[in-house]
């Protein structure tokens, strides 16, 4: 397989959600996790509560990640609400308000496939984007080295039809932690543009266009991206295409028409599973078993990615440090 050059000095180690594969996501102790890993970077997920707080939450729906199901005081707050053009009923972020959303304790999201994260279920609630940063602060100087985060703004059209928009607040709390200058390890990411744009005209930081593993991603669209991000955030397989087995071989040449264009290239995501890998990277038939993560973490640096994402940092970490 050929090597592309990045376009950073070292590909980034990015943990999504924290160490999602070790604790439950979006915890404080799945990020600490990850920084204790030693990962250059953490990723969250941002939504809005109903009195314009943001949280670490990859869903609006909470039932999956949270005990809310179990809360009578909250059982009045279950409804149907359409996000993004698909109808879900349970319990939904914009309507808790803060002091609801913390009575709420944060669960494993796949307890069939990590059940050993579900150890940690109830040990933390739902933290806000300023506590997460305020840990990252701590942590980076007590282990005396700067730790990025990568902030995804989610469902950021349906904020807006809400009323809760997400830029408002997003640009508060990093006003708030010094972090709105262009030399903060601060990224902002989206699969909507809209917001994307608004935030490029608002704040030097860079700003990084997500991509969905089946959007067509032409010289023309790579064009557009680059009239307002600094970066794009595909799926693996944009970069490493799956054949009909699902098997992974040569790279696309989607990193090198995005490096050409001055844009960075974060993939998502990476993970240990065999029901995630590529089917020739897989051990054996138990699809929650680990496969070779290392393999795939290998060829996405080889094809010059500048970040991996991924749910089991120390297993990407190891592969950065081995790359032969």
């Amino acid at each position: 397989m050929s090597r592309a050059s990045s376009l950073v000095l070292t590909p980034a180690v990015v943990a999504h959600r924290g160490a999602s594969g070790h604790r439950p996501e979006h915890t404080l102790d799945a990020y600490r996790t990850a920084i204790r890993m030693g990962v250059d970077d953490i990723e969250l997920d941002l939504v809005c509560t109903k009195d314009g707080v943001l949280v670490a939450r990859h869903d609006l729906e909470l039932s999956t990640t949270t005990d809310v199901a179990r809360r009578a005081e909250l059982a009045h707050l279950r409804r149907t609400v359409t996000v993004d053009g698909v109808a879900q009923r349970g319990w939904f972020v914009q309507d808790l308000t803060l002091p609801e959303l913390k009575t709420l304790a944060a669960r494993e999201r796949m307890p069939a496939t990590r059940p050993a994260n579900t150890a940690y279920d109830g040990a933390e609630g739902v933290p806000t984007l300023t506590e997460v940063l305020a840990m990252v602060g701590a942590e980076s100087a007590r282990r005396g080295r700067p730790v990025g985060v990568l902030l995804e703004l989610k469902h950021a059209d349906h904020h807006d039809e809400i009323g809760l928009p997400l830029d408002a607040p997003l640009l508060r709390d990093l006003a708030r932690h010094g972090l709105d200058h262009p030399w903060a390890r601060v990224t902002l990411m989206s699969f909507e543009s809209r917001i994307l744009r608004r935030l490029a005209e608002r704040t030097r930081l860079p700003v990084v266009q997500l991509i969905e593993r089946d959007e067509p991603v032409t010289p023309e669209v790579l064009d557009g991206i680059d009239d307002y991000a600094d970066g794009i955030g595909p799926h693996t397989s944009l970069v490493l295409p799956r054949d009909d087995r699902g098997a992974i071989a040569e790279p696309s040449s989607l990193v090198r028409e995005a490096h050409r264009r001055g844009l960075t290239v974060h993939v998502w995501t990476v993970r240990g599973e065999n029901r995630f890998l590529p089917s020739n990277l897989r051990h054996g038939d138990a699809p929650d078993a680990l496969g070779d993560m290392a393999a795939e973490v290998r060829a996405l640096l080889a094809a010059g990615v500048d970040g991996v994402i991924t749910d089991h940092p120390e297993a990407a970490l190891a592969a950065r440090r081995s790359p032969a």
